[in-house]
């Protein structure tokens, strides 16, 4: 029997990159579309040179495809583009693509989301499908918007909401942590109590292969996380551990940090280290999912591999 061709965009990014080969090593068949002629990626089964911005070379993109694995966007941890570009590049080319693979007949379209659709940077209760979504920023509302426009398309498809994505080649939050961890110095960040929930890019991919194999209809947003949200501290020492170190973590009263980070300018830094956001995964379980990685040995590994 032929494997299933799985049409897979934004490749060269940090998700896709990992999405190519996980899918690959699974025995999928895999087309990537790209925005320019590069050097083709080892064990792809082609490449098709196109712009998801201009909906063009869609129909050659497409053909004889099994599958859409949607990963392109603009993020938000990467641009200050204003709200009108994250629609043009998150809402109207996910639009257009699911169109035209309507038009090709795909059978499923995966589009990566984020748990940015469904809420803003903290979360006071424990996320899942069944909460409404209010997302806070412009990258959170383009993402929803898109996860919208897909439910008005005659395909099946499923928007997964990943939280905050670890794995070699992070960006953004995750690589700062990690540079955190990396100091060679005792961090004041032992009191911090706030739980957030994280996925490996290993976890991720284990997710897109379950919902590509599960029976149709889907046709609605999973959240994609591991099963236990960790204390800032707790990925800290989890990161160290992989260091061969010792936590090295000491409790600092909230005042005196809150201070330290306004003198420094990262008042920001509050929210995004002490709050909560933990997020359940009711829908993927009920497909019989769970994430094959363990948040702590996940992190210990990748501190381990050098980040």
């Amino acid at each position: 029997m032929t494997a299933p061709l799985v049409a897979l965009t934004g490749s060269t990014g940090f998700i896709g990159r990992h999405l190519l080969t996980a899918l690959t090593a699974r025995g999928y068949r895999v087309r990537v579309l790209l925005r320019r002629p590069l050097e083709l990626p080892p064990g792809i089964s082609g490449a098709v040179v196109g712009d998801l911005a201009r909906s063009q070379n869609m129909a050659a993109a497409l053909s004889g495809a099994d599958a859409v694995v949607h990963s392109a966007g603009l993020a938000h941890a990467m641009s200050g583009a204003p709200e009108d570009d994250y629609r043009t590049f998150n809402t109207e080319a996910t639009r257009g693509l699911a169109q035209a693979a309507a038009r090709a007949r795909v059978r499923r379209f995966v589009f990566l989301s984020s748990i940015r659709a469904q809420v803003g940077p903290s979360a006071a209760g424990i996320l899942t499908e069944a909460d409404a979504p209010a997302p806070t920023d412009p990258y959170g509302r383009s993402k929803l918007a898109a996860e919208e426009a897909l439910a008005g398309i005659d395909i099946d498809y499923v928007s997964l909401r990943p939280v905050l994505v670890y794995g070699p080649g992070q960006k953004g939050n995750m690589a700062a942590l990690m540079r955190l961890a990396a100091a060679p110095y005792p961090l004041p960040l032992g009191g911090l109590a706030g739980r957030r929930s994280l996925v490996s890019v290993e976890s991720l991919s284990d997710a897109v292969d379950a919902v590509l194999r599960a029976p149709g209809p889907l046709r609605r947003p999973l959240i994609v996380a591991e099963a236990e949200a960790l204390r800032v501290p707790e990925m800290i020492a989890s990161l160290r551990a992989g260091l061969s170190r010792r936590p090295g973590l000491v409790p600092m009263p909230q005042v005196l940090l809150d201070a330290a980070l306004a003198l420094t300018g990262r008042s920001e830094l509050r929210e995004r280290l002490g709050s909560s956001l933990v997020a359940r995964t009711a829908g993927l379980e009920a497909l019989g999912w769970t994430a094959p990685v363990e948040t702590r040995s996940g992190l210990e590994a990748l501190a381990r591999a050098g980040g």
